[in-house]
């Protein structure tokens, strides 16, 4: 009985999700049905499933077999990676995350299938009107009530990407004509663009790529992430931490009525990169790393007179003409 390309990928994907261990190509071969005889023919096919798999976003495993002389590549599935797990949310909070999921909407993505692995989309007490008919339809239902008020841009490196992170492997990828080995630890979207930080093995520290500047394709380097990031694994990052240089240390003085706010925006309490110097008249002086000048500069004219720019001096500089060059616009005009 001949087996069409579909129910391989899906009889593969069923054996490899159901071994204890990792295995062989040969025995990849011998356990699943529609492929060809052991030779090129088999290796071709089998590769081109491999990366199918990835494509759809599978979490494929390559592994060595340790019992193997010399050790070959063995492959699984581990549940854990695939199955959606729970994470414990109530009706409420699964309500609240659905109507997020139905207003803001990731381009190219659906999103109902997840809410539905989870039990559903909580009670019908915790929606609206407009949700509680939209649970009413069911998922796939084309009459589906769809209030979109935002639509995220995706970029081809995303799914990489996030599997990547997900999976704690180092990638490889072509940026700005340069090859560079990255530790990928988060994804962030800000002002229209996604941006990726990570440990640059390269430039041997921690660095913010723009996804939409990778230059062909991401491929795992089979490494597994060494390093780690307190800041990385904090909430959403700065408009000022976001960029591919290396951060610069800028001087903040605030006066003592904007202190608490500055502390607050700056993330003072979260990350040990900030530091706070106390002055004798109330105000502080804030140590702020910063990768993206021009965004750390509106923070800092936020404060209209209530903050002063002290150090790098070179930006303070061009902060001062800056504003002269403003101000002379305005009074020409």
């Amino acid at each position: 009985m001949s087996v069409n390309k579909l129910e391989r990928l899906l009889n593969l994907t069923a054996v490899l999700l159901d071994t204890p261990r990792p295995l062989s190509a040969s025995e990849i071969r011998k356990k699943v049905e529609g492929y060809p005889p052991a030779g090129s023919a088999f290796h071709r096919a089998f590769e081109r499933d491999k990366d199918d798999l990835r494509v759809l976003g599978i979490p494929l495993r390559v592994e060595k077999i340790m019992a193997s002389d010399p050790p070959l590549d063995g492959y699984r599935i581990a549940p854990s990676d695939y199955y959606l797990p729970d994470p414990g949310l109530d009706p409420d909070e699964l309500a609240a995350l659905h109507l997020a999921s139905l207003t803001v909407r990731l381009e190219g993505f659906g999103d109902q299938e997840a809410f539905w692995k989870l039990g559903g989309m909580g009670s019908v007490e915790a929606l609206d009107q407009t949700e509680a008919s939209n649970l009413a339809r069911g998922p796939e239902d084309p009459g589906l009530v769809r209030d979109v008020v935002a639509s995220l841009p995706s970029d081809p490196a995303l799914v990489p990407m996030f599997q990547a992170i997900t999976e704690g492997q180092t990638i490889r990828f072509q940026y700005r004509g340069a090859q560079r080995e990255v530790e990928p630890w988060r994804l962030d979207f800000h002002r229209g663009r996604w941006y990726v930080t990570g440990y640059d093995r390269d430039r041997d520290g921690e660095r913010n790529f723009r996804l939409d500047r990778v230059e062909g394709g991401i491929d795992q380097t089979g490494r597994a992430i060494e390093h780690a990031s307190a800041l990385a694994a904090g909430g959403p990052r700065r408009a000022w931490e976001l960029g591919e240089e290396a951060p610069t240390r800028a001087r903040l003085l605030v006066d003592r009525s904007r202190v608490d706010t500055a502390a607050k925006q700056l993330g003072a309490s979260e990350s040990g990169d900030v530091s706070v110097e106390p002055q004798p008249d109330g105000s502080a002086i804030f140590e702020v790393p910063v990768v993206n000048y021009e965004a750390f500069r509106s923070f800092v004219l936020g404060f209209l007179d209530h903050a002063e720019l002290l150090s790098p001096p070179e930006w303070r500089a061009e902060l001062v003409a800056w504003l002269q060059a403003l101000t002379g616009d305005r009074a020409a005009t």
